[in-house]
């Protein structure tokens, strides 16, 4: 009988995914990923709370007339949307170019390793 200690990561097919976890192409696979999505989520919110706190406490810079019935407020909360949409895009095509070739590369060996197995 084999100790299950030994077998933590390993699937029925022999595949060790805690191995894979650890792996060099795996974590350069993760770090690719959190180089892009932190700095960009942390922009994002201090974008935000920006909105929310001038929204709150300068009401007068935030209801100044703009053009017409258009305020400084209605465009920075329009703008909350269309750094929603841009961040997005961005992200689909770094994540075509950077992070989908990586991990079909993953995945390719372990389909090769399940395989064999």
């Amino acid at each position: 009988m084999s100790d299950p200690a030994t077998n933590a990561g390993a699937s029925p097919h022999g595949i060790d995914y805690i191995a894979v976890e650890k792996s060099r192409e795996f974590t350069e696979l993760k770090r690719s990923q959190r180089s892009f999505v932190f700095p960009l989520a942390i922009a994002f919110l201090v974008w935000y709370f920006a909105y929310v706190l001038l929204s709150s406490f300068a009401v007068e810079f935030m209801s100044q007339r703009v053009w017409g019935d258009i305020t400084v407020g209605l465009i920075f909360g329009l703008g909350q949307f269309v750094t929603t949409f841009a961040i997005t895009m961005a992200y689909v095509w770094y994540a075509n170019r950077n992070l989908d070739p990586k991990a079909e590369a993953i995945r390719t060996d372990l389909e090769k390793q399940e395989a064999s197995a």
